[in-house]
């Protein structure tokens, strides 16, 4: 596991973003683990998220594309520190964009904040965390809309491996054959669970026999097969 993935995995669980015990998520499964990415709130926080995910961009897309669209709400801070650090990491002038919830009728008018996008960009889409691919279903029209765009991919800081609500398949899993872009994770769940297994982290092993075994009861229930 290349080294900035297992500095990711510790600035989560010090950033008490991912967090282990009993969980009821919105789709009603009972988790041995939540993620949070709006415990992100700091100015040093948010400028490594923003490095973890240029470097995560930089392995799985490249430096070749022109803009990074982060989906409003949790979108819009991804993308300016992930700009931010890529320009910093590779020398890129990367755009950023993201939508408004509601278009603008005045002053800078429309659906877009940040850059605008034209015939010819090359986008990358940034997001959280994804189960259910519903925010892509709303982002991949607008972006389609703006003209003549190519989407390179999605990325987001944690791959679940978990089944969707309708099929067998992972929501990366899912949005990658539906809309035909590459769909990756900074890391996954697989490998937040190899880090972390019995490994003393700030005094305790947060994934010690008992969180493993939940873990595995549940995706054995959830998990992509």
């Amino acid at each position: 596991m290349e080294g900035y993935k297992q500095e990711f995995i510790q600035f989560m669980v010090d950033c008490e973003v991912l967090k282990f015990g009993e969980f009821t998520l919105k789709s009603g499964r009972k988790s041995p683990f939540f993620m949070n990415a709006g415990a992100y709130v700091t100015g040093g926080q948010l400028e490594r998220l923003g490095e973890y995910y240029a470097r995560a961009i930089h392995d799985n897309f490249g430096t070749e594309f022109d803009v990074l669209f982060g989906p409003a709400y949790k979108g819009i801070p991804l993308s300016v520190a992930t700009t931010m650090a890529f320009h910093r990491l590779y020398g890129r002038e990367i755009r950023y964009c993201s939508n408004r919830k509601e278009a603008k009728d005045h002053g800078d008018t429309g659906i877009l904040l940040g850059s605008k996008i034209k015939d010819g960009d090359r986008i990358v889409i940034i997001e959280d965390v994804t189960t259910s691919g519903k925010s892509i279903a709303e982002t991949f029209p607008i972006l389609e809309a703006q003209g003549d765009v190519k989407i390179l991919g999605l990325m987001v800081s944690l791959n679940r491996m978990e089944r969707g609500l309708e099929t067998d398949k992972s929501a990366l899993d899912e949005i990658e054959e539906k809309y035909g872009f590459a769909a990756r994770a900074i890391v996954s769940m697989a490998e937040v669970t190899e880090f972390l297994y019995n490994r003393p982290c700030n005094g305790k092993a947060l994934i010690d026999d008992t969180v493993k075994a939940a873990l595995d009861a549940y995706y054995e229930q959830y998990g992509v097969k």
